[in-house]
């Protein structure tokens, strides 16, 4: 009994039993995953923005916070009454042209080649469960809305309580639940020094690709931006895969608005970008760590996305760096540049 007794009280031992423990909870808590990250990637996000106002700007916190979640809010507001049916009519008319694209013959061999491979491939099923996760998630826009209200009106009180929770949080420091309380404190540091500033970095990126893409488009006179505009931003936080899946519906309506040159002039500016993404975005924002090969960063997302669905093509890559990081693959020094 002794022997089992101090196995159990070995710090390592102690540490898988705990995160088990964690990741047991967080499975039966997944009806409501959707809010727990949403709660977490506002509340993290929206800190890093307050900071960094915060050295620019002096105001006392709490009234940065608000003005912040005001200025936010107000944006999501008048974004949605304004656009929301601009975008619904924008995604009636991609339907369109790309159910143009299928149904006119093409004498094109190449095109007639990659019809064949989408139809084997079960690429056409791909998409139209794509298009059916659209149509739901437009469906289910008021449950959605609620999630992101209420994650909105959690990360608000997060960041306004901040330093009162940070003192609260530490008297379990001195309470018999303080073996839990310091190994919770140990993957909670690493948990947002890797998860959180992966997801910001992929916040960024996301942003910087969706901007210098949408400004190509406009060049090229595509019709549709706002609705591309979103797709690129979306499609833009999943790593290396979100640059592939998105070159194929602007190849796709390239080609219905201006031929083969359009889908050329389109791969090139998608190439161009995605080049400034690797070479200037990913080195300043991201760490070594972060840096995965190609294999790896597929077989993540394959099974992230098989385990946690849409949102595992997200934040897939992140877990597994932060896994990565508990397991001390990299060096603890190692860290995402800010």
């Amino acid at each position: 009994m002794t022997d089992v007794a101090a196995f159990f009280q070995k710090k390592g031992v102690k540490r898988i039993i705990i995160f088990g423990l964690i990741v047991l909870i967080l499975y039966s808590l997944r009806s409501m995953i959707n809010l727990i990250l949403l709660t977490f990637i506002f509340s993290y996000l929206m800190n890093r923005l307050i900071e960094f106002t915060a050295k620019r700007i002096p105001l006392h916190r709490r009234v940065l916070v608000l003005i912040m979640y005001t200025a936010i809010v107000g944006i999501l507001t008048y974004g949605l009454v304004k656009y929301f049916p601009i975008i619904t009519a924008e995604i009636s008319q991609l339907i369109k042209q790309i159910t143009a694209f299928y149904s006119q013959p093409h004498e094109n061999a190449i095109l007639s080649f990659i019809e064949t491979i989408i139809s084997k491939n079960q690429l056409a099923a791909y998409l139209e469960n794509g298009l059916s996760f659209l149509v739901k998630s437009f469906t289910d826009i008021s449950k959605t809305s609620v999630q992101v209200i209420i994650a909105l009106i959690l990360s608000l009180f997060f960041l306004l309580e901040k330093p009162r929770l940070k003192e609260f949080t530490s008297k379990f420091k001195e309470s018999k639940l303080a073996p839990f309380y310091f190994e919770i404190e140990f993957f909670g540091k690493k948990f947002t020094r890797t998860f959180g500033k992966v997801i910001e970095a992929q916040f960024i990126i996301a942003l910087v690709n969706t901007v210098l893409t949408i400004i190509a488009l406009t060049i090229m006179g595509f019709p549709q931006l706002f609705v591309l505009a979103i797709m690129v931003f979306f499609l833009g936080l999943i790593p290396v895969a979100g640059v592939i899946i998105s070159l194929i519906p602007l190849c796709l309506i390239a080609y219905t608005i201006g031929g083969f040159i359009k889908v050329v002039y389109v791969v090139v500016a998608i190439t161009i970008i995605h080049a400034v993404e690797a070479y200037i975005l990913n080195p300043k924002l991201m760490s070594a760590k972060t840096d995965l090969p190609v294999f790896y960063t597929f077989i993540v997302l394959i099974f992230s996305q098989n385990f946690f669905g849409v949102w595992g093509l997200i934040i897939g890559i992140p877990v597994f760096v932060f896994l990565l990081d508990v397991l001390e693959v990299t060096n603890k020094e190692e860290t995402v540049e800010t």
